[in-house]
């Protein structure tokens, strides 16, 4: 697909990176428009995830360029990453589980002082009237679903122009899914970029605007999500067979 430089917020231009030895992306290239929902697809293996980590300074660049808005961002640090407005919500449950959901969100705001996260804490909890009920409950003591939202609401404190968010239902209801997908909608409304890792293609394809099909590290395919929902191949593009459906 042709994203304008101007529609453009995140670019990976011919990128290397992976880990120690063994690369994962090979000369992989794309864009991502700014305020949409780019879902990234494929087999195990492909480097899906690589690419969240390598945009958030987990992983450094072997070769090319990471770019947010035109200015290049490769090698950056995380703190770094974090002031220039990239959040990241990674796989798993990663909270404080002793701690109250207000603290975990004040530890979320770190970054920013603890008059700014306080300021910043009751116009998240606007997203998760749920969570809201149960500031003063131990974060281990929400549901599955609550503590995602906990989570992602931690990232929004830091009002990031780009969210990336790995796998969000993994461990959820359906239902629960469904809520964080229509947040994640809610937010690219705002204008907020989201580039997402998600195993339940497609459920994730029905909320996302773009998807971009990875193989072996490398992009096969970048269309509208709702070109690929229609696609008969789609079965095979998802169990690896993305470069012959693409040929």
């Amino acid at each position: 697909m042709n994203t304008s430089a101007q529609d453009t917020c995140i670019e990976f231009d011919d990128v290397v990176s992976g880990y120690k030895d063994f690369m994962i992306l090979n000369n992989l290239s794309f864009k991502a428009r700014r305020g949409a929902i780019t879902l990234l697809i494929g087999p195990n293996g492909a480097g899906k995830s690589t690419v969240l980590k390598t945009l958030f300074g987990m992983l450094k660049p072997r070769q090319g360029r990471v770019l947010l808005n035109g200015k290049d961002i490769s090698g950056a640090s995380q703190k770094d990453l974090l002031a220039q407005g990239i959040a990241f919500v990674p796989q798993g449950r990663n909270l404080f589980g002793q701690l109250s959901v207000y603290e975990n969100l004040e530890l979320g705001g770190i970054t920013l002082g603890m008059k700014t996260t306080h300021e910043r804490i009751p116009e998240v909890l606007e997203f998760f009237p749920r969570v809201k009920e149960r500031l003063h409950s131990r974060a281990s003591a929400l549901s599955g679903g609550e503590q995602k939202q906990l989570e992602i609401g931690r990232a929004l404190l830091l009002r990031p122009q780009v969210l990336l968010i790995d796998e969000p239902s993994i461990g959820l209801s359906p239902m629960v899914v469904q809520d964080v997908f229509k947040l994640l909608r809610r937010l690219a409304a705002q204008g907020t970029t989201v580039l997402m890792v998600e195993q339940n293609v497609k459920s994730a394809l029905a909320f996302s605007d773009e998807a971009i099909a990875l193989e072996s590290g490398r992009l096969v395919l970048h269309k509208p999500a709702a070109q690929i929902l229609a696609d008969p191949q789609m079965e095979r593009l998802f169990l690896g067979g993305a470069h012959a459906a693409v040929v």
